[in-house]
């Protein structure tokens, strides 16, 4: 079977060289296990039905003997046996060097679980599904990193293969590799439903061993979905929760959420706040996001034929799979996304942030037809942010390095104002 390289295989060599063990952190079935054993000399499955309980008891007893093997040694889902996490950070200090270890998880092990932080010694590194550009459908025509190093790159012309046919499909069936080895459409949409109902049904409660109701699961995950893409308030979507089931404590809700922020499929976009408004104006809950769009399709209960007859929905989903392919391809250049939005309706989906201090203003716009509104916003934004410098010489801001529309179309073109519009389908590291 062809292994489809993935933007983490050369984070994960240079993080390999650096520090004595890295983590690999992820949803479920986006390819952790896959990508850490390309370079893993040895392998321990903590999840393997043969073994396991004997694993546990060892790892009760003598966990450094489950460390023993040719490095780098992949321990995958280690926080099944969490003293692991203690085990490895000891023998990476007592071996001083670099490579010894690959972790994978797929939830998050509460601070109390373990000693360590791990600091100087394993590093971190996050895993989404796959972006449209791993899954071979985005032409990678256009670079971001060559876009930031030169924002007079020509871009006019450049074509995406992805009509919005192609994009519906795609996110309806998620950047899950399992869904790509399939041949028959129904049968590569049936990997996000069956994921989500697995979600709901059992990893809900055994991520933490804490029992819960998985249809109360499916209630919350479904109206994340319907405010997917937006930053509606918790107060409200605990309201229209209610309407569907007897009580709900804000407190179980949270705790719901919890567990599955901790299984990696929530992924919120935080507020980016400038000191270009008042504090008060400035919108700060976070934006709602799955850590991909297949999620919202399949807790909707939608499919690629209702999504192409609601564009409207479709345009939200399409945002999340932007989001999620943009942090794809800005995480190997310590990329972050957040986004903009102010009580005075000016916004930007979404503030692409580099760890060298340069950022982009990105608008999702699906049709061509709101195009010349994202692009208003994004000037109005750099313009108040140019005003602000006028005035506060002292502490100015940066200006924004690029201005771009992510769009559903299929041509790429710099607009006369600097605007640079790029489909979804051209995208790349």
């Amino acid at each position: 079977m062809e292994y489809l390289k993935r933007f983490a295989d050369d984070e994960l060599a240079m993080q390999l060289e650096t520090m004595g063990a890295v983590l690999i952190e992820g949803p479920k079935w986006c390819g952790k296990t896959t990508t850490a054993e390309q370079q893993a000399h040895s392998i321990l499955r903590m999840q393997d039905p043969d073994t396991r309980d004997a694993l546990q008891q060892t790892a009760l007893i003598n966990p450094s003997f489950l460390l023993d093997g040719d490095t780098p040694r992949l321990i995958d889902e280690w926080q099944d046996a969490p003293v692991l996490w203690d085990a490895v950070r000891l023998a990476v200090d007592k071996r001083q060097e670099p490579g010894q270890f690959i972790l994978t998880g797929s939830n998050a092990v509460k601070t109390d679980e373990i000693y360590h932080s791990g600091t100087g010694r394993i590093a971190r590194l996050k895993m989404h599904p796959m972006s449209l550009f791993e899954s071979k459908e985005s032409n990678g025509s256009i670079s971001l990193r060559e876009l930031f190093d030169n924002p007079e790159l020509d871009i006019d012309g450049k074509k995406s293969p992805l009509s919005i046919a192609d994009l519906i499909f795609a996110a309806c069936r998620g950047g899950w590799p399992a869904a790509l080895k399939l041949t028959s459409e129904r049968a590569k949409l049936l990997v996000a439903k069956n994921y989500f109902t697995s979600l709901c049904d059992f990893d809900l409660s055994s991520v933490d061993g804490v029992k819960r109701v998985p249809t109360l699961g499916r209630l919350i995950m479904q109206e994340y979905a319907r405010n997917i893409s937006t930053i509606a308030k918790k107060t409200n979507m605990l309201a229209n929760i209610k309407q569907h089931t007897e009580s709900l404590a804000t407190s179980t809700y949270d705790d719901y959420l919890s567990a599955f922020e901790r299984l990696f499929v929530i992924s919120d976009v935080d507020a980016w706040s400038p000191a270009i408004r008042s504090a008060t104006a400035v919108k700060s809950s976070p934006k709602r996001e799955f850590v991909d769009p297949s999620i919202a399709v399949a807790a909707l209960g939608l499919s690629p034929q209702k999504l192409s007859l609601d564009l409207k929905t479709f345009g939200f989903i399409f945002e999340c799979m932007g989001i999620r392919d943009l942090r794809t391809y800005s995480q190997p250049y310590g990329g972050r996304v957040s986004y903009y939005r102010d009580r005075y309706g000016l916004e930007a989906d979404a503030v692409l942030h580099l760890d060298d201090g340069r950022f982009a203003l990105i608008e999702f716009k699906l049709g061509s037809r709101e195009i010349d509104e994202g692009a208003e916003h994004l000037l109005e934004l750099k313009r108040l942010i140019k005003e602000h410098n006028e005035k506060e010489k002292q502490v100015p801001l940066r200006e924004p390095d690029l201005l771009i529309i992510v769009t559903g179309g299929q041509m790429a073109y710099s607009r006369p104002d600097s605007v640079k519009v790029i489909p979804l389908g051209c995208l790349t590291a």
